[in-house]
């Protein structure tokens, strides 16, 4: 297994659980949060910039909060970058380090876009109709009912306005993925082989 997946999503279509899954079948390590961790630690930059700006429209109101770079670990070079270029960059560089290391799964934070010069790249997003993420939201977020549509309509369209700000192309476009899967379709574990099948069709292809 010689393939990088990254992961899409749209909130409550399960394409975290289906990274999850994919990464403990192939063994390989799986990414989600987890690279905030690592693009602080490369960078410098204090971690709670990450979480604040994760996959986040430029707007954030820590863009105009901050007003003390040195506080936050930079040096005299950083201040003829925006701030939240400077966290975008890191977070680009923590998913080039974490794929130059092998295979493995990584979700969300533009890691189609930073890995598209990666032959051995399968961009993926997985979406799903609201009766069928509702439910899924409620349960594993512990929103409640009544507020589930509004909180998935919000989280997607920040995820949408990053995506399309920091790359050349349209969040949740099929032209934009490799594979766009319906999980309400095929279901969790159904989405899972149907990525496995595409990983074996890919590398077959890689090898003749």
């Amino acid at each position: 297994m010689n393939t990088i997946i990254t992961i899409g999503r749209q909130y409550g279509s399960g394409g975290k659980e289906i990274g999850r899954k994919l990464a403990e079948f192939y063994d390989i390590p799986f990414y989600d949060k987890e690279l905030l961790k690592i693009a602080a630690k490369e960078s410098g930059i204090c971690e709670e910039l990450f979480e604040n700006f994760d996959e986040k429209p430029t707007t954030s109101f820590l863009y105009s909060l901050v007003m003390d770079p040195y506080a936050l670990g930079y040096n005299a070079t950083s201040f003829d970058m925006p701030l939240n270029q400077k966290v975008f960059l890191a977070s680009f560089d923590a998913v080039k380090k974490v794929a130059d290391e092998g295979p493995c799964i990584i979700v969300g934070r533009c890691a189609d876009y930073a890995l598209k010069d990666y032959d051995n790249m399968l961009s993926v997003f997985v979406h799903a109709p609201m009766s069928f993420k509702k439910d899924r939201i409620h349960d594993e977020y512990e929103i409640p009912v009544d507020k589930v549509k509004d909180t998935a309509i919000k989280i997607d369209k920040q995820r949408g306005s990053y995506y399309n700000y920091y790359t050349s192309k349209k969040w949740g476009d099929l032209k934009s993925y490799d594979l766009c899967v319906d999980s309400s379709v095929f279901g969790i574990d159904g989405t899972v082989e149907l990525i496995k099948r595409a990983i074996e069709y890919k590398e077959a292809n890689e090898t003749k």
